[in-house]
C-alpha cells in the first residue's frame, strides 16, 4: 500500500481492510465509497485509483513506470489519460457528461498499461436518467474498466446501482484528526469547538469557520439561548419589528431560504445548459426539478441549524452536572457556565430532545416556519415551568 493511500484511510479501519483485500486479490469492477461528508472518501478514491493504475503500469513496464503512473494519478486534476474523474458542475451531474465521459469512454481501451479508472464524485447527484444509463456499464463492464462511485447519500442511489458495487464504508473522523486538519485555520478554541460540532465531518468543520458558517451557528445558538429567557406575556409572532424579537427562529429560517434560493438558481442554470445540448426537458420539468433541489438544500441548512441548537442544550446539561470538559461549544464556555447556573440538567436534556424531534418532523415535509414556531413555544414552556412563581 502506498503512503498516499495509507494516509487517506489512516482513520478508516473498515475502508482500510476492504481496500487492502482488494489490492491483494485484485480490484473489483465497481466500488461504492459511502459515508458522511468530509471523512476522506475523495482522497481515498484518488489514492485507490492511483494504486490500480500503478499496478497496471507495473505489468507492462518497470518499477519506474509504476511510480510515474501513481504520481500522475495522484495529481488533482490528474494528467493520467486512464483516470477519468467526473464531478458535478452544479447541483447535479449533467446527463450528457455521464454518457460521454463515463459510459462511452469506458468502451475505449487504455492509453497506458492495462486499466482505466472512472470516478464519479457525488454519485447521488446523478438523476435517475443518468443512473439508468450507467447500469449496463456496471453490469457488463470491459475487463479493463474499474468504476468508483463516491456518495454521502447512498440511499438516494437506485438500488440497481448500489447493489452492483462493492461497498466501502467510511466513518466520521475522530476529533483529533479533525483538529489536525484544521490546524492554522483560526482561533484554537474555535477550532476545538468546530471539531466537536462537526460530528467527524472535516468539511463541515471548515464551513463552521467561514463567515457564513459562523453566522449560521450564531443564529442557531440564538434560537436556543432565547428560549431560556422566558417572556412575561404575549404570544410570539413576527408581524411587527418588536414582535420579531420574540421570533428568533426567523433568522435561521431566512438563512435556509436564502441557501435554497441559491441552490434553485444554480440548478436552473445547469438544467438549461443540459437543454441547450439537445436533451429534451420542458420548462415545467426544469422548474419542478430546481424547486426540488431548493427544498432539499433548505432542509439541509435547517437540519444543521437545529443540530447546532441541540448541542447548546447538551452542553448546558453537561456543565450543570460539573462536566464542562465534554462541552462541544468550547469557545463559549464562560457563557455556558453562566446559563447553566441553577439550571435543571434534566430540562436541558429534554430541550435537546425537542430539538431532535423537530429535526424528524421536518423530514416529513411539515411547514418549516410552523415547525420552528412550535418548537420555540415548546422550549419556552419547558423552561417557564422551571421559573419561580
Amino acid at each position: 500500500m502506498s503512503a498516499a493511500l495509507a494516509e487517506a484511510i489512516e482513520h478508516q479501519p473498515g475502508a482500510r481492510l476492504a481496500l487492502m483485500a482488494a489490492l491483494s486479490s485484485g480490484p473489483s469492477h465497481a466500488y461504492l465509497f459511502h459515508g458522511p461528508r468530509g471523512v476522506g472518501k475523495r482522497a481515498a478514491a484518488r489514492a485507490f485509483a492511483a494504486e490500480i493504475l500503478a499496478g497496471a503500469a507495473a505489468d507492462v513496464d518497470s518499477a519506474a513506470g509504476e511510480e510515474d503512473a501513481r504520481r500522475r494519478a495522484l495529481l488533482d486534476p490528474s494528467p493520467h489519460p486512464d483516470l477519468v474523474w467526473l464531478a458535478p458542475s452544479g447541483p447535479q451531474h449533467l446527463v450528457e457528461e455521464v454518457r460521454e465521459q463515463v459510459i462511452r469512454a469506458a468502451t475505449y481501451r487504455p492509453f497506458e498499461g492495462g486499466k482505466r479508472v472512472f470516478v464519479i464524485e457525488a454519485a447521488e447527484a446523478m438523476r435517475d436518467e443518468s443512473q439508468n444509463a450507467l447500469l449496463k456499464t456496471l453490469e457488463e463492464p470491459p475487463g479493463f474498466v474499474h468504476l468508483i462511485l463516491i456518495s454521502s447519500e447512498p440511499a438516494v442511489l437506485l438500488e440497481t446501482i448500489s447493489s452492483r458495487c462493492q461497498p466501502v464504508a467510511f466513518a466520521p473522523l475522530p476529533i483529533g484528526a479533525v483538529e489536525a486538519a484544521l490546524a492554522q485555520s483560526g482561533d484554537a478554541e474555535e477550532i476545538a469547538a468546530a471539531a466537536r460540532l462537526c460530528a467527524g465531518n472535516v468539511d463541515l468543520a471548515r464551513f463552521l469557520l467561514t463567515e457564513r458558517g459562523r453566522r449560521l451557528r450564531a443564529e442557531s445558538l440564538a434560537l436556543a439561548i432565547a428560549s431560556l429567557s422566558v417572556a412575561s406575556s404575549g404570544a410570539a409572532s413576527a408581524s411587527t419589528p418588536a414582535q420579531q424579537q420574540r421570533a428568533p427562529w426567523l433568522a435561521l429560517l431566512g438563512s435556509a431560504e436564502s441557501a435554497g434560493d441559491n441552490a434553485e438558481a444554480r440548478a436552473r442554470d445547469a438544467l438549461e445548459e443540459e437543454k441547450a445540448t439537445g436533451i429534451k426537458r420542458s420548462a415545467r420539468d426544469i422548474a419542478n426539478e430546481a424547486k426540488r433541489i431548493a427544498r432539499r438544500r433548505r432542509a439541509q441548512v435547517l437540519d444543521l441549524g437545529l443540530s447546532l441548537s441541540a448541542t447548546w442544550f447538551r452542553d448546558l446539561a453537561a456543565v450543570a452536572v460539573g462536566a464542562p470538559d465534554v462541552a462541544f461549544n468550547r469557545d463559549r464556555l464562560a457563557e455556558l457556565e453562566v446559563q447553566a447556573s441553577g439550571l435543571d440538567p434534566a430540562r436541558a436534556r429534554r430541550a435537546a430532545e425537542l430539538m431532535q424531534d423537530s429535526r424528524r418532523r421536518l423530514d416529513v415535509n411539515v411547514s418549516e416556519e410552523l415547525a420552528l414556531e412550535a418548537l420555540f413555544f415548546r422550549l419556552e414552556r419547558l423552561f417557564s415551568l422551571a421559573q419561580p412563581t
